[in-house]
């Protein structure tokens, strides 16, 4: 069993296999896009192999394939054949913006991905290009369309921001009406390649529910799963479920069991550290598996107790043109 020195059970890694995406989304990065990784400096299928094993091996159980975008990146689904076929790996699942990934969905149903996030912050066309720069929304929907006819569990997650899609919080509430998906709202975070583009956040968690409560007064909490980043609620009568993710304000921290592991292989223990392990280098400089394991371990025994510590710790201030591509979403 992998722990941290919190106590805390680590099972959960949320690995980063591009730092390139289709989409603009203005809360991510700039328009004209960052500077991208060379190939050199991503990690190679086989190095992401290699550290999941090792992973698995240490009591891993859950593996998230984020970008980017991950299905920008050339032969992806042969990665993720191959991961599926991870002895020990239980849930493989993956963070997808949609715009590619519906005629993958029968194959990602094949190799057994239970359950994929899909970011779709509107249902309105013209905002979506707004937000996005991107006129993908209809490529979004049919992803959606696919996966659910596909008996794929979807969370689908709608970063909130002031000014942008206020008013789109309604409508996709009303999705869970007839579908049976998970709508997400997700604080907006200061990770948006820009700088950061508000003094404090509007639209924390509590006023999020409060704009829902006041269209479905009847909705009900539900008991949250072990380890969740969200708060679940359920509206009487609808087929889906609502969650609110306190990305910002950080009240999840206490129960965390998630890496990160980012295109370059930094291992980041919380989002809001600048990487704690270059895990990359570790394995190109000829390490044996079981080193590579002890060091590791040790980042985990000096993780940060919370976010807030995790920040206070970087190495540096956190850049102003740190953004989620880079992160790993």
């Amino acid at each position: 069993m992998l722990t941290d020195n919190h106590g805390r059970k680590i099972n959960y890694v949320r690995l980063a296999v591009t730092d390139r995406c289709n989409l603009r989304c203005f809360y991510c990065m700039p328009e004209h896009g960052l500077d991208w990784l060379s190939r050199n400096e991503l990690m190679s299928y086989e190095e992401m192999m290699r550290i999941c094993s090792i992973l698995v091996k240490m009591g891993v159980e859950k593996i998230r394939i984020t970008g980017g975008e991950p299905f920008v990146r050339k032969d992806i689904m042969q990665f993720l054949t191959a991961l599926s076929k991870l002895n020990g790996l239980q849930h493989l699942t993956l963070t997808t913006n949609g715009v590619l990934t519906a005629p993958h969905v029968p194959e990602l149903k094949k190799i057994g991905v239970q359950s994929v996030n899909l970011s779709m912050d509107t249902l309105d066309r013209n905002k979506f290009f707004t937000i996005t720069k991107r006129d993908e929304l209809p490529a979004v929907l049919d992803t959606l369309e696919q996966l659910i006819r596909h008996n794929i569990d979807v969370k689908i997650n709608a970063v909130v921001m002031d000014g942008k899609n206020i008013d789109d919080i309604i409508p996709l509430v009303e999705l869970t009406k007839n579908l049976p998906v998970s709508v997400r709202f997700i604080e907006e975070m200061p990770f948006n390649g820009e700088g950061n583009h508000y003094s404090h956040l509007h639209w924390h968690y509590m006023r999020i529910l409060r704009k829902i409560e006041e269209q479905f007064p009847a909705i009900q909490k539900l008991q949250d799963a072990p380890n969740s980043t969200s708060y679940n609620y359920h509206i009487p009568g609808h087929l889906g479920n609502v969650g609110i993710i306190a990305a910002y304000s950080r009240t999840f921290c206490g129960t965390c069991n998630r890496i990160r592991l980012t295109p370059q292989g930094m291992l980041k223990t919380c989002l809001y550290d600048d990487g704690v392990l270059n895990v990359r280098d570790l394995m190109r400089s000829n390490l044996q598996d079981d080193a590579v394991a002890n060091a590791l371990t040790d980042a985990l025994h000096h993780r940060a107790k919370d976010g807030f510590e995790a920040e206070r710790l970087r190495k540096e201030k956190m850049p102003a043109h740190e953004s989620m591509a880079t992160i790993g979403g």
